[in-house]
C-alpha cells in the first residue's frame, strides 16, 4: 500500500511535463538538478533549526519537486546513468537525516516545547527509520528484488513534513512537528518491517523457489 497512489504520480507528471520540457529545451544536466535539490533540502533543514518553520516546509516541498526532475530528464534524454542513480539515492539520504537533525535542533531549542528530550530520540528513530526504508529497497533490488512495499516511501515522508509544516507552522509549543515526527517515526519503522516480511515470503516462503 501506498499512500501516494499511481494516480497521483501520473496527475503530478502531468502538471510538471511543461518544465520538464523547458529544463531539456534548455540542456540542464540531471546531476545539476540533484545537486540542487540537495541543496534546497539542506535549507530546508537550516530553516527548521533556526524556527523558520513555514519556510522550512515550504523549502522542504520545493525539494521534493526538483528532486522528481532529475528522473525524467534523464529518462527523456537518454542520460540514465548507475553514477546517476548512485549519485541521487546517496543525496536522497544527505536529505532525510538533514530535515530531521534541523526539526529536532528547533525543538530542543524552542520555548515552551514540552518533552524535548523524548521527541528528540523519537526524531533519531525517525532518521534511523527513514534510512532503513531506502536501505531496504536498495539492497533488495541489489539481489533482484522489486521492493516498493509498504506505507511511507520518500514521497510519503517529504509531504508529511512539508504540508502541515507550510500551512500550520510548528502549532502551538511544536505539537504539530511533535505529532509529525512521533508519526513518521511509527509509520517508517512499519515500513521497514513491511519490506522485511515481504523480502522473506519472496526469498523463503512457501513457492520461493517457484520460477517467477
Amino acid at each position: 500500500m501506498k499512500l501516494v497512489t499511481k494516480s497521483l504520480e501520473r496527475a503530478f507528471f502531468g502538471l510538471t511535463d511543461p518544465f520538464v520540457a523547458w529544463l531539456i529545451r534548455n540542456r540542464v544536466r540531471p546531476n545539476t538538478l540533484t545537486t540542487i535539490g540537495a541543496l534546497l533540502v539542506v535549507v530546508s533543514a537550516v530553516a527548521f533549526a533556526f524556527g523558520w518553520i513555514r519556510w522550512g516546509g515550504g523549502l522542504l516541498l520545493l525539494s521534493g519537486v526538483v528532486d522528481t526532475f532529475d528522473g525524467q530528464v534523464a529518462r527523456k534524454t537518454g542520460q540514465v546513468s548507475k553514477f546517476g542513480a548512485f549519485y541521487d539515492s546517496t543525496l536522497d539520504r544527505v536529505g532525510d537525516g538533514a530535515t530531521f537533525i534541523g526539526i529536532a535542533v528547533y525543538l530542543l531549542e524552542a520555548p515552551g516545547v514540552p518533552f524535548r528530550i523524548e521527541t528528540a530520540v523519537i526524531g533519531m528513530v525517525a532518521v534511523l527509520s527513514s534510512l532503513l526504508v531506502s536501505y531496504a529497497r536498495a539492497r533488495a533490488e541489489g539481489l533482484g528484488l522489486d521492493c516498493k512495499v509498504g506505507i511511507v516511501q520518500r514521497a510519503e515522508r517529504l509531504l508529511a513534513l512539508g504540508v502541515p509544516s507550510l500551512l500550520v507552522g510548528p502549532g502551538p509549543n511544536g505539537i504539530v512537528l511533535q505529532v509529525i515526527v512521533v508519526a513518521l517515526a511509527v509509520l517508517s519503522t512499519i515500513t521497514v518491517v513491511q519490506r522485511f516480511v515481504y523480502v522473506y515470503q519472496v526469498t523463503e516462503g512457501p513457492g520461493a523457489n517457484e520460477p517467477r
